[in-house]
């Protein structure tokens, strides 16, 4: 390479030197092989990154790197041990035996979002006793509210009806309100009850002191609020959430309720529709409640519905039996 002079003044020192400039290029072998690509070409594009990162990647990456590699190796370590776990335990014990502890459990589970049940009842009004429902206390403060109930005409209600203001079970059985008067006061205050439990099941997080309104008294505020949501911390704070769990605990007492007012024979259907449940979902509470299930032929006004479900609650009661989530199990199995 033939070199140019060029003068060339130092900075610092302001001296004059003679500088050589080169123009340099690179000395190519004839012997190179080439790199064999397909190994790399069949990696995924994350190990391509991961590659990537160990040749040139920073500290803080390669450390996040050699972390997740170690976590990947742990997981697949852990996987291979529930496995094997899981495995043991079926041969030791069995699919059928399994199945029948999986039913047994979700049997315990439901039941702790059941009213207290009373097996021992000789009434069927004392299986699911009125004051597991209502205390003594919520009952008198319910009379304020309800008494737009007790002196509600057919006229209002159809009206009602037309604005879908209240819940259909409820429109429904404000069109047969007892003419005594005590039997009256009684099915209002529980008719306003069950609609604002309805209403409340539609609510996801609660936010307000007074969800339902200032005409709700406040005892039966902090009930719902009390014994119908679930503490949750998110954003940090507290917070009242009513989670899927919860809404199974309302539907059950709304049923408990229910047959307290219409003889102890309701219309599944008709409140599973007013609370937005799947069949499934409210057959199984009521089978967990020992309600007996029946079509709806012959009554007043589903003489042509053959689709409705009765649930009953007579004595003696019957054997709980395996859920319809539990029949899907053992024919998955």
């Amino acid at each position: 390479v033939k070199p140019r002079i060029k003068p060339t003044i130092l900075e610092k020192t302001g001296e004059i030197y003679n500088a050589e400039i080169f123009n340099m290029q690179p000395l190519l072998s004839d012997n190179v092989i080439p790199d064999d690509t397909k190994d790399y070409q069949n990696k995924s594009f994350r190990e391509k990154v991961d590659l990537c990162i160990e040749a040139f990647g920073t500290s803080k990456q390669k450390r996040a790197l050699n972390s997740r590699r170690m976590n990947a190796v742990g997981n697949d370590v852990l996987n291979t041990a529930v496995t094997k776990a899981a495995a043991n335990v079926i041969d030791a014990k069995g699919v059928t035996a399994l199945i029948q502890d999986v039913a047994q459990d979700d049997v315990q589970n439901m039941s702790v979002f059941l009213p207290p049940c009373h097996e021992d009842a000789d009434k069927p009004e004392h299986v699911y006793k009125f004051e597991d429902i209502l205390s003594p206390a919520e009952f008198e403060a319910l009379k304020g509210p309800a008494a737009a109930f007790i002196n509600i005409t057919p006229e209002e209600v159809t009206k009602k009806t037309e604005e879908k203001s209240h819940c259909s079970f409820v429109l429904e059985e404000l069109k047969f309100l007892p003419v005594d008067e005590k039997s009256r006061d009684y099915k209002a205050r529980c008719l306003w009850f069950l609609d604002i439990l309805i209403k409340f099941s539609f609510l996801k997080v609660i936010k307000k002191k007074h969800p339902m309104g200032p005409e709700c008294p406040h005892i039966i505020s902090r009930k719902l609020m009390k014994n119908f949501t679930s503490l949750t911390y998110n954003n940090g704070s507290v917070q009242n959430l009513i989670s899927a769990s919860m809404k199974t605990k309302i539907a059950a007492y709304v049923i408990a309720l229910a047959l307290h007012i219409n003889k102890f024979q309701i219309d599944l259907t008709m409140l599973q529709n007013d609370m937005k449940l799947h069949e499934s979902k409210m057959m199984d509470i009521a089978k967990a409640m020992r309600l007996k299930i029946s079509k709806a032929k012959g009554l007043p006004g589903l003489e042509n519905d053959q689709n409705h479900k009765l649930g009953t609650l007579s004595l003696p009661l019957p054997v709980q039996k395996t859920s319809g989530s539990q029949r899907k199990r053992r024919k998955m199995n």
